[in-house]
């Protein structure tokens, strides 16, 4: 198809004129107004005359991607899934090596993204989400007002340091002040969960939850991670089969999805200490940091759900979500 249709093509003299312009300009490097003081134009001139060699079809604009930018499969990921934005992040890597190319891409994308007046609630007990806030560079200005934890962070003490640095640690980087859940991510019973949430502790962090402008989270496969399994919250072998029998394949912040991303009913549902689905579906920006390949499921059910609408994933991962394989 001709781009240029119903563009006014110019005579031959004309032509000779916009090349000669155009290669001043754009192989020579001359400044436009030299080029008008060289060729007694004036500087508009010069510079209708440049776009005029653009849509007439005597320069053509190439954008080379460099080696490990992957802009192309992050707007295809977009367009399928209908996220706000996409990082693909180069990586050779599958299962935990992923992490620390996942954890530096989070970084960056933070970095360039948080830029004031953000209430950022963040998951607990994610590797992922670790590596990334280990990655992050300080913030010479305050650009995040609280960091507020959304899943409980109570746990085994020899691990729970974990999920406290990470808030903590985000907060001193973004100069935001931390808010800390002070309960587990999940107890034994519906009746307990009730209990808990009455608390007035915990009352006061739920009362943050509706303010959330962004959400950081890591998005869970069925079976638990090594450091979820440390923590003493992880989802026990009964709960497991229980969540396996109604199609859950993953989840975000303990809220296990089907296939399809549909939130999945549960007793094990009823136990977790953390912001629910509907709270966290109202958070505008909701960024997932996930990769590897046993986390292909999980991911594509979150972003069908809409559980994140900003995906940070690693190449490979990218790649078997567009080829749905």
């Amino acid at each position: 198809m001709n781009s240029n249709r119903g563009v006014r093509r110019p005579g031959l003299d004309e032509l000779r004129l916009l090349a000669k312009v155009a290669r001043m300009y754009h192989e020579k490097g001359i400044r436009q107004p030299q080029i008008a003081a060289e060729l007694n134009l004036s500087q508009a001139r010069v510079s209708r005359m440049l776009k005029q060699a653009v849509d007439v079809g005597i320069v053509h604009t190439v954008v080379t991607m460099p080696s490990g930018v992957h802009s192309d499969l992050e707007d295809e990921l977009q367009g399928r899934y209908g996220l706000r934005d996409a990082v693909v992040v180069d990586t050779l890597g599958v299962g935990d090596d992923v992490l620390p190319a996942l954890g530096s891409g989070a970084a960056a994308y933070l970095d360039m993204t948080l830029t004031g007046g953000h209430v950022v609630g963040i998951s607990s007990w994610s590797e992922t989400l670790i590596s990334a806030v280990d990655r992050m560079p300080r913030k010479s200005v305050p650009v995040v007002d609280k960091v507020v934890q959304i899943v409980g962070g109570l746990g085994d003490a020899a691990v729970q340091m974990q999920a406290t640095r990470l808030t903590a640690r985000f907060a001193e980087l973004t100069g935001g002040m931390p808010v800390y859940l002070p309960a587990p991510g999940l107890v034994g019973t519906p009746a307990v969960r009730r209990a808990m949430m009455n608390d007035v502790s915990v009352r006061d962090v739920l009362g943050t939850w509706g303010q959330l402008t962004d959400a950081l989270v890591g998005i869970g496969s069925l079976e638990p991670s090594p450091l979820l399994q440390r923590s003493g919250n992880a989802v026990a072998e009964a709960d497991q089969d229980e969540l396996r029998r109604l199609g859950a394949v993953g989840d975000v912040c303990f809220r296990f999805f089907d296939e399809e991303g549909k939130l999945v009913r549960s007793t094990f549902d009823q136990r977790v200490i953390g912001v629910t689905a509907k709270e966290l579906l109202a958070v505008p920006r909701r960024i997932g940091v996930a990769g590897g390949e046993r986390k292909y499921s999980a991911i594509r059910a979150a972003l069908l759900g809409g559980w994140v609408n900003i995906l940070i994933t690693d190449l490979a991962m990218a790649h078997r979500l567009l080829d749905g394989a």
